[in-house]
């Protein structure tokens, strides 16, 4: 079994494109859905509609992007892959800071500064949470982290693979 498979770079792109859009629209969905209600007039029926009306109006706006920020950073990460040739967590930690920089343009270079380094904060927690549970996970696996007991110090009764009937009194 492959251990993580990803598709090839030019559709990985369209792949995260479309994920992060499916990702944004959900989650847009449900806020929108809670702020539609509550912001609509009182009564049952009314709260319901506004909830929905909200839903169709910003939830697909929200899902864009999401859309535009994974097809940027994927864009950026398979770019950096190509160039330097490896893929490691550097790319993912680079791509976040750039795709911050890029998508703040418009605000200035204050603006951009300032969210390239949440960009690069946040995707280098992200990879250290990472490879932290895969080294935590990892370490059940390693043969000698078994534990042995000596026979020789254990009672006949514990080294036969039994134990005694203290523990349930």
């Amino acid at each position: 079994m492959e251990e993580y498979a990803r598709e090839p770079c030019p559709w990985r792109i369209v792949d995260d494109c479309g994920g992060a859009f499916a990702m944004g629209t959900i989650g847009g969905a449900v806020f929108q859905s809670i702020k539609g209600f509550r912001n609509a007039p009182s009564g049952v029926n009314r709260r319901l509609l506004g909830s929905l009306v909200a839903v169709k109006e910003r939830a697909p706006v929200v899902g864009g992007n999401f859309a535009v920020w994974g097809g940027v950073f994927s864009l950026i990460d398979c770019s950096l892959v190509h160039l330097r040739k490896k893929e490691d967590p550097w790319n993912s930690i680079a791509s976040g800071a750039l795709t911050g920089g890029i998508l703040a343009v418009r605000n200035g270079a204050g603006a951009m500064i300032g969210s390239a380094l949440i960009g690069g904060v946040l995707l280098a927690l992200i990879e250290g949470v990472g490879i932290m549970i895969t080294r935590f996970s990892a370490e059940q696996f390693n043969p000698n982290n078994i534990p042995f007991q000596d026979p020789s110090v254990m009672s006949p009764r514990e080294a036969s693979g039994f134990r005694s009937e203290k523990q349930y009194q």
